[in-house]
């Protein structure tokens, strides 16, 4: 499988992300150990692909094209990916909005089977540091409520036991990436909308995996 990679190099830090399939993004401390935690998670990733419908081979070698390396920020040395790659400021057909849509709709289904199956208290870290499932949940809330306002989505943070309220941010987000295919922001100083997708469907995975990686 050749998948197209960006780099977002920190300082201390180095994110590996697949383009095309929104979530499918590593850290490590270099190039090698970002490459080789990406192509690591490909099986894991296999799964977002299959709930959305779409084809995707979970090849434990994969090829990986790197098309553009980016210097990285603070937010890239903190652990999460803040860069915009070049070709995210593309236009795109319909087709793809939807395809990118699908994904990140894929991502909130398997986070949601992965909370409720796992136990209210989680492993800690060697220091007993890490947040505990309900906390995780919030996390996830409060950051899809602010990132949806980068692409003119504006609702309240919704609690999480408010089911209704979490099905209706998510669906306006949905219908925003679906409505998409410029190369601007729909909002001045928001996400170009392939990034939106990839930074929304990124976080969840994360604390998906999170989660299952924690569970006692």
């Amino acid at each position: 499988m050749n998948v197209p990679v960006y780099l977002e190099i920190g300082q201390k830090r180095v994110f590996a992300c697949a383009l095309d399939w929104p979530g499918w993004c590593r850290l490590g401390k270099d190039e090698e150990q970002a490459l080789a935690a990406l192509a690591l998670y490909a099986e894991r990733y296999a799964i977002v692909a299959a709930e959305a419908g779409l084809t995707f081979s979970a090849d434990p070698e994969p090829h990986f094209e790197i098309v553009e390396r980016l210097p990285g920020s603070g937010t890239t040395d903190f652990g999460a990916p803040g860069k915009v790659a070049s070709s995210d400021r593309e236009s795109f057909p319909a087709e793809e909005a939807k395809r990118i849509a699908a994904l990140v709709e894929a991502a909130w289904r398997i986070f949601d089977v992965v909370v409720n199956r796992a136990p209210a208290e989680l492993a800690k870290g060697p220091r007993g540091g890490g947040r505990d499932r309900d906390k995780i949940v919030e996390h996830v809330l409060a950051a899809e409520t602010a990132y949806a306002r980068t692409i003119g989505v504006r609702q309240k943070q919704p609690e999480a036991k408010a089911t209704s309220d979490i099905l209706a941010l998510r669906q306006a987000l949905l219908d925003g990436l679906r409505a998409g295919s410029e190369a601007t922001s729909p909002v001045e100083k928001g996400w170009p909308l392939r990034y939106a997708a990839r930074r929304i469907a990124w976080h969840v995975l994360d604390h998906a995996w999170e989660i299952e990686d924690k569970s006692i």
